[in-house]
């Protein structure tokens, strides 16, 4: 790729909304990825203070407060995972309305397609990896995805 093409690309990821690029053409590969712009915003760190001792044992020893139990965020069934290869938006159909690609229950071969995720303007057809039962679908439709973020269960 040569010099003038690369610098367009740069100027290009620098004007626009996208934080990443990466570009394959024959042989060669170029990512370019933003940096945050100006300096990062650093929170004031709050001063250590220890309870004085005669107030500590003045005070009659209260009950402490409860944590709130936290929800533990519920593990997606056993399987092979199907990932996301890409930030974009995911969609279960070709178009708004159609019949999606494959539900919970589907059959797949390898290379069937399961969805579709949208990346600066270009369509991206997922294929499966690997053949069996769709055992969950892990994203709803029209949904942000990012890199790795797990998409389907195989079974």
């Amino acid at each position: 790729m040569d010099l003038r093409k690369l610098k367009t690309l740069i100027d290009l990821v620098a004007e626009s909304g996208i934080s990443e690029l990466e570009i394959t053409e024959g042989d060669g590969k170029v990512r370019i990825v933003k940096s945050p712009c100006g300096p990062m915003a650093m929170q004031a760190p709050m001063p250590f203070m220890t309870p004085a001792p005669a107030m500590a044992a003045a005070s009659a020893p209260a009950a402490a407060p409860t944590p709130a139990p936290v929800a533990a965020a519920p593990e997606p069934p056993a399987g092979h995972m199907v990932k996301s290869p890409m930030v974009g938006t995911f969609y279960r159909s070709a178009q708004p309305g159609a019949e999606p690609f494959v539900s919970v229950g589907s059959e797949v071969k390898e290379g069937d397609t399961l969805c579709i995720i949208e990346a600066m303007k270009l369509m991206n057809e997922i294929e499966a990896d690997k053949s069996g039962t769709i055992k969950a679908v892990l994203v709803d439709n029209g949904s942000p995805v990012e890199f790795g973020q797990p998409l389907f269960v195989i079974e």
